[in-house]
C-alpha cells in the first residue's frame, strides 16, 4: 500500500510518499522561514499563498523521488486541521482533486494524529502508549489507545510550550524561529543564574501552564536591562543565561508532569510502556535528554522520532493515512477542513465525518 501525504497546516509546504510497510519513499519539506522572518512570526495570508505557489511542484518532485506515478497510489492523505485554515484549504483541495481524478480514497488527517502516530512509523510501537505532544500550538499528555482513539490526560491551560519558546526568543532579541534560537543560546548559558518559576510543578493533575514563566522572563529582561530598550541593552552572556534558565524551567515542568503521567498510565492500563514525545519542541535535544532521564527513573524509556519527523512534515500525514486505510477508513470529498480539531474528538461522529466505502474509493 502506497500513500501520498500532503502537509500545509502552517508555514511548511510538504509532500511525501510512504508505504504501509513503514518505508518512507520520499519526504520533502519546503520552508517559508525567509518569507515570515521579517514579521517575527507566521503571517497566515503569506503562508497560504506560498502553499498555493509551491505545492503542485513539490508533489511532482516527491512522486519522482519515490519512483512512482499516480497510478501506483492507493490513497491520498492531507492535513485537514487543526491549523491556519487558508493553508489547510490549499492542501485539502489539492488532495481531493487528485483523489477525484484518480478515483482514490481521500484521507482527511488530523495534524495532531500525524504526530501521535509517527512513532509507529519509526519504531513500530504497539498500542497503547503515553504521548507528550509538544509544539508551537499544543502541549498535552495523551494516552494513545488506537488509531482514532485518544484519551487526553492533561494539557496547557494557557500558552503551549512552543509558543513560550517563541515569545521568550522575541523578548531576548533572538531571531525567528524562536525555539531553535533559544536552544542554541542556552548552550552557552548558566541555567542557575536566574530563578524562574515552575508553574504547575507538583500539582495532582496533569495540566501545564507557561504564561507565567513567559511573563517572568519579560520582567527579568526589564530588570536586567540598563535602558528603556531592553533587547539592545542585554549582553550576549545575559541572553544566554536567560535562555538557559528558561529552558531549564521548561524541562523541570515537563519532567514533573511526565513522571506523574507515567504512574497514572501504568495504573490505568496495567503496563509501563515507553514515554513517547512528538511535535516540533521534541526536536530540542536538552529536553529529550531530560525526558529520557525521567522515563528511566520511572522504569520506562523514551521514544522520539528523529528531529526531521518531529517538526511538520508530510511523511507523518501519509503514515496516518496508511494506518486509516489499513482499517478500511476513508473520508468523503465534502469533508470540511477544521481550524480547530481536538485529537480526542476523533472517536466521535461529531468530531469526524468518516465514510467507509466498499471499494475504498472516495466519491463525489
Amino acid at each position: 500500500m502506497i500513500v501520498l501525504g500532503i502537509e500545509t497546516s502552517c508555514d511548511e509546504t510538504a509532500a511525501a510518499v510512504v508505504t504501509a510497510g513503514r518505508e518512507i519513499r520520499s519526504n520533502l519539506v519546503l520552508s517559508q522561514l525567509d518569507e515570515h522572518r521579517p514579521f517575527g512570526g507566521v503571517v497566515p495570508e503569506i503562508a497560504a499563498r506560498s502553499h498555493l505557489d509551491h505545492l503542485d511542484g513539490l508533489i511532482r518532485e516527491a512522486m519522482e523521488q519515490a519512483g512512482i506515478d499516480f497510478d501506483d497510489l492507493d490513497g491520498v492523505a492531507a492535513t485537514a486541521g487543526p491549523g491556519l485554515i487558508g493553508g489547510v484549504f490549499v492542501g485539502v483541495m489539492t488532495a481531493k482533486a487528485i483523489a477525484a481524478a484518480r478515483r482514490l480514497p481521500f484521507l482527511a488527517i488530523n495534524h495532531l494524529e500525524g504526530h501521535a502516530l509517527t512513532v509507529r512509523l519509526t519504531d513500530g510501537l504497539d498500542f497503547p502508549y503515553l504521548l507528550l505532544l509538544v509544539s508551537g500550538g499544543h502541549c498535552q499528555l495523551v494516552a494513545v489507545e488506537e488509531v482514532g482513539c485518544y484519551r487526553r490526560l492533561g494539557g496547557t491551560v494557557d500558552d503551549a510550550v512552543g509558543e513560550a519558546f517563541d515569545k521568550t526568543a522575541k523578548l531576548l532579541g533572538l531571531p525567528y524561529p524562536g525555539g531553535p534560537a533559544v536552544e542554541a543560546a542556552a548552550k552557552q548559558g548558566d541555567p542557575a543564574r536566574f530563578n524562574l518559576p515552575r508553574p504547575m510543578l507538583g500539582r495532582a493533575n496533569l495540566d501545564f501552564s507557561f504564561s507565567g514563566l513567559k511573563t517572568a522572563v519579560r520582567h527579568l529582561v526589564a530588570e536586567v536591562a540598563a535602558t528603556d530598550a531592553p533587547k539592545a541593552a542585554l549582553d550576549r552572556q545575559t541572553v544566554a543565561d536567560l535562555a538557559a534558565s528558561f529552558q531549564a524551567a521548561v524541562a523541570d515542568v515537563l519532567a514533573d508532569r511526565c513522571q506523574r503521567a507515567l504512574a497514572i498510565f501504568r495504573q490505568s492500563y496495567g503496563q509501563s510502556g515507553p514515554l513517547v514525545v512528538a511535535g516540533g519542541v521534541a526536536a530540542n535535544q536538552m529536553l529529550r535528554q531530560r525526558l529520557a532521564e525521567t522515563a528511566a527513573t520511572g522504569g520506562s524509556c523514551l521514544l522520539a522520532p528523529p528531529p526531521a519527523l518531529c517538526t511538520d512534515n508530510a511523511a507523518m500525514i501519509a503514515w496516518a493515512g496508511a494506518e486509516r486505510l489499513n482499517r478500511g477508513l476513508s473520508d468523503p470529498l465534502d469533508f470540511a477542513p477544521k481550524p480547530r480539531w481536538p485529537l480526542e474528538s476523533l472517536a466521535t461522529a461529531e468530531g469526524r465525518a468518516q465514510q467507509t466505502n466498499p471499494k475504498g474509493v472516495a466519491v463525489l
